[in-house]
């Protein structure tokens, strides 16, 4: 992408909105201090059945089954493995840690000036799993730290909030999150965004905000607010989270060459076997 002067923007489109913009902005400039503890919120799975026993489905006349498998292994149809529940099948994502994560985990990395790097350490702390012989085999619940090398610790959790995505950012001089829907920020000392934002909150579309960003930047052909590498490292938080959790133990993490170190079996899960499928 790169190499051909591609603009690619990931569905980051919580970048686009000011109030986070803003939050970001404060914690980078040190306007709490030191950043010591920093939580991601994620909503539990909200998904219901299918549980043990569910049953294969006749593929729909004019679906292309084996397109929408892609490289992932064969697999029997049924409805929800396709949309939205494939969110929920480990062959295809990684559960709400993959969903949300993807947003909350990202709002983390940005707040810690992490968008080129990421943690060090990686430990599982909780997840509760689906019964076996469900369809659906990620996480209902769960709960990993990531340690980075500045020090601060990312604990990335599912909350029974009512606003089930968001962050909260905790340093030596006070408080500020930002949590969604519809994105609402608070501070210690409260200052810090009502003398910003005085009800806390910024009225927008974030997600067409995301979109005219991103169609002005193929235009001028700058940066747009969450390019490719980004996105990448924020999903990589998340993959990370999902490894120790499936292996119930810490791992350690190399940053800059991207790799697993002094666990071969972990590091096996950085990929995952494919079909021979081709477009």
């Amino acid at each position: 992408m790169r190499r051909h002067q591609r603009i690619l923007q990931t569905g980051s489109m919580q970048r686009s909105n000011p109030l986070n913009q803003f939050v970001s902005e404060t914690v980078l400039a040190g306007r709490i201090g030191t950043v010591q503890q920093v939580t991601a919120y994620i909503a539990p799975n909200n998904f219901f059945g299918p549980g043990p026993g569910w049953q294969p489905m006749p593929v729909p006349a004019g679906f292309d089954y084996p397109r929408w498998l892609g490289p992932a292994p064969d697999a029997p149809y049924h409805h929800d493995r396709c949309l939205y529940r494939f969110r929920f099948i480990c062959d295809y994502s990684g559960g709400q840690i993959t969903n949300f994560g993807a947003h909350s985990n990202d709002l983390a990395q940005w707040g810690l000036g992490a968008d080129a790097t990421g943690p060090v350490e990686i430990e599982p702390v909780r997840a509760e799993w689906p019964a076996t012989g469900s369809l659906f085999n990620t996480a209902l619940v769960s709960e990993f730290r990531c340690r980075y090398a500045s020090g601060a610790v990312l604990t990335c959790k599912t909350t029974d909030r009512e606003q089930g995505v968001g962050v909260r950012f905790a340093g030596s001089d006070g408080m500020i999150e930002a949590v969604g829907y519809p994105w609402t920020a608070r501070s210690e000392p409260a200052s810090l965004v009502t003398d910003k934002f005085p009800t806390g909150r910024f009225a927008i579309d974030e997600t067409t905000a995301h979109v005219r960003n991103f169609l002005d930047c193929v235009k001028s052909r700058q940066e747009p607010a969450a390019p490719v590498e980004i996105g990448h490292r924020s999903a990589t938080v998340c993959h990370l989270g999902n490894i120790a959790l499936r292996l119930g133990r810490t791992i350690k993490w190399d940053p800059e060459h991207e790799d697993i170190v002094g666990d071969d079996e972990a590091r096996g899960m950085l990929e995952r076997p494919q079909s021979d499928f081709r477009f």
